[in-house]
């Protein structure tokens, strides 16, 4: 039995998309293999709010995460992962906010390379990105 992908979603550029109470997905316009239609980023609350994952350093993606914040206090920024899709705009969010950024760290490969191996995916890395507060001593654990 074959598996069917279902590639029917809908990613409403340009505006918050209601996904359970006080959840709003924001859909970066930014599709490619990786992504799918795009990166998701997500408004967390309903008074005092939180980001997950602001997403690339786009523009029209930041316009659209200020304007489903509506000027409400942002407590915290969290980012997942520092993929070039999910960190970048934690940075201008942040100043636009004054909310502190949380991430498991900067940066840093997923295991130690071995002796004359390179990590050819380290171009998908935000390699400049820096939390407000590590959540983690980034210690690699094999």
């Amino acid at each position: 039995m074959a598996l069917k992908f279902d590639t029917g979603f809908d990613p409403l550029y340009g505006q918050g998309v209601s996904v359970a109470p006080d959840i709003q997905r924001i859909t970066a316009r930014n599709p490619s293999p990786f992504t799918f239609h795009g990166t998701n980023s997500y408004i967390v609350g309903r008074d005092t709010l939180a980001v997950i994952d602001p997403g690339p350093d786009d523009e029209a993606h930041l316009q659209t995460l200020l304007e489903v914040i509506a000027g409400r206090p942002v407590s915290h920024i969290f980012v997942s992962h520092t993929h070039r899709d999910h960190s970048p705009l934690a940075a201008r969010l942040k100043q636009r906010t004054g909310a502190p950024v949380l991430a498991e760290g900067p940066h840093r490969p997923a295991r130690p390379l071995h002796v004359g191996e390179t990590n050819a995916l380290d171009a998908s890395a935000d390699m400049a990105f820096v939390p407000d507060i590590a959540l983690s001593d980034g210690e690699v654990v094999d």
